[in-house]
């Protein structure tokens, strides 16, 4: 099917370069494409995305536990 767009040219250019697709066509597909499977909650990423969500609020860390600390020393054994 054809439509006419009225699209952000810049927005559009930086689209591409960040998804290494070569036209137009490609990129709007695309964009569809991860619209639909985002929303549709059918695909295992969305189900953990929205499983991840329903534990917001609700993880109780210990009163001592240093999590800048665990940050500092995140590294180390790479």
């Amino acid at each position: 099917m054809q439509i006419t767009l009225d699209v952000d040219e810049s927005l559009l250019k930086e689209a591409l370069q960040l998804s290494n697709l070569t036209t137009q066509q490609e990129l709007v597909n695309l964009a569809l494409q991860e619209l639909v499977r985002s929303r549709s909650g059918s695909s295992i990423a969305s189900g953990r995305k929205n499983n991840l969500l329903d534990l917001a609020g609700q993880i109780q860390l210990a009163p001592d536990f240093d999590y800048k600390a665990m940050r500092e020393t995140r590294h180390v054994a790479d």
